[in-house]
């Protein structure tokens, strides 16, 4: 019982629960903390006279992080009760939250003087979106960014092929009037991914006629091809965030293409994942409310007492949508 009292205070964030929200407002003003000491100790002035303040800080902030870490990987098999205790475990570690508290501690516990790796403290912030990554924005954006992979790979690829043919071609029109800057078919690489990207450094740049013009195309081309990636992932988020607000305003009318189901204690949803329930035929999660807010009904969310799950019908959603 007190395993699980701490599993849903750490891992799962409850309005309604007066320990769970004092664990999410405490371990943010830890992280806040930990993050201002860090910035503070770059000044040499404030860190000549604060700096056992500041290592004190440090030391304190991250104690909490490894105790945190800690109870993470003991109540590892109830946040995957569906698997072994030692499977439990090892999909903790290997997940967002897992690697990024790893990130966090390693540095700290054995590589301090590695400057490289103390840059990866800076992680630490990411814990912020632990708190919200069931939420709204959040996870419409993980959830646009999956489900528009492939035209976002495909753009990327675009980007890829237009800026190796740029240096290829830039190369061949460069290399006898700058032998020493273009080299080889790949050394106008550098050019070619500071004029698509519009940088400009201005440290390799064409002087042939020849050489100007394919920069000018490649300039233009670049700031519409680089823009692609940014547009695919806005509309999607656009899309996909109006999509659960409007079915969420049709689940409080009441719509009949729509089913509400109340999850209560001793309900054979409560404590199971979205992608782990099943229910009527043809209809599927549309919207998790939850706290007066809508959550996104990703495969991953674990459904708690209190929540209102906003069924659609198949056919309805596919021809709204």
């Amino acid at each position: 019982m007190k395993k699980e009292k701490i599993f849903n205070i750490i891992q799962i964030g409850n309005k309604e629960d007066l320990p769970s929200r004092a664990f999410d407002i405490f371990i943010t003003v830890v992280i806040l903390s930990n993050i201002f000491v860090m910035v503070l100790q770059t000044y040499n002035r404030m860190n000549s006279r604060y700096g056992s303040t500041f290592k004190i800080i440090t030391d304190v902030t991250m104690a909490i992080f490894i105790i945190e870490y800690i109870l993470r990987i003991w109540t590892a098999d109830l946040l995957h009760p569906d698997v072994s205790r030692g499977k439990a475990i090892g999909k903790f570690l290997l997940s967002y939250d897992g690697i990024v508290d790893l990130f966090t501690i390693i540095p700290f516990l054995f590589l301090s003087g590695f400057v490289a790796f103390r840059i990866l403290r800076i992680f630490r912030i990411f814990h912020l979106f632990r708190i919200n990554n069931q939420y709204d924005s959040f996870a419409v954006i993980f959830s646009v960014i999956i489900e528009k992979k492939n035209q976002i790979l495909s753009s990327m690829l675009i980007v890829m092929i237009l800026m190796l043919a740029s240096s290829i071609g830039m190369y061949y029109v460069e290399h006898l009037a700058q032998p020493d800057k273009f080299k080889n078919a790949f050394s106008g690489v550098w050019w070619s991914v500071s004029t698509l990207l519009t940088v400009g450094y201005g440290d390799i740049y064409p002087v042939t006629t020849m050489g100007r013009i394919m920069a000018i195309i490649t300039a233009f081309l670049g700031v519409g091809v680089v823009a692609i990636p940014t547009g695919i992932i806005s509309a999607g988020f656009v899309e996909h965030y109006s999509r659960v607000k409007l079915l969420a305003n049709f689940a409080r009318d009441e719509h009949v293409d729509m089913l509400t189901i109340n999850v209560t204690e001793g309900h054979s949803w409560s404590g199971r994942t979205i992608s782990e329930i099943s229910g009527p035929d043809h209809f599927a999660p549309a919207v998790v409310m939850r706290d007066g807010e809508a959550l996104v009904p990703i495969g991953d969310l674990r459904l708690k007492n209190g929540d209102t799950v906003i069924l659609a019908a198949d056919v309805y959603f596919l021809h709204t949508y």
